[in-house]
């Protein structure tokens, strides 16, 4: 297969956040962390984190986003930003650019936008 930097950031389970927005939570503002954080519910406004962000499977976010690394698990519609890692997993859809240094789009995955690897 392939190298991937900071490859533990995919093995998260729940218990590795601090903070969880659970399934049946919808949340409208701008949210700020620097811990790692999990959307499982659905999420409208911005995000401005230096922390991890996971969106879990059928999790939906409306939302740019500005984070240290993004797992794309879930739909989200909205650019990102990330200082290392941007992963969309074959489940997932991001619908927006995507600006990482690092970027990952796995089979199956929908992604409709501008990708820059900077």
């Amino acid at each position: 297969m392939f190298d991937v930097k900071d490859s533990e950031f995919f093995e998260l389970d729940e218990e590795g956040f601090d903070t969880v927005l659970a399934t049946d939570i919808t949340f409208t503002g701008k949210i700020k962390f620097t811990k790692p954080f999990m959307i499982k519910g659905k999420f409208f406004g911005s995000i401005d984190s230096t922390g991890d962000l996971v969106i879990v499977e059928n999790a939906i976010v409306k939302a740019d986003i500005s984070a240290g690394r993004v797992l794309v698990k879930g739909s989200l519609e909205g650019n990102i930003n990330a200082e290392k890692l941007v992963s969309v997993s074959s489940e997932g859809s991001v619908l927006g650019d995507i600006t990482a240094p690092q970027v990952i789009l796995e089979p199956g995955s929908h992604f409709t936008g501008k990708c820059t690897m900077k």
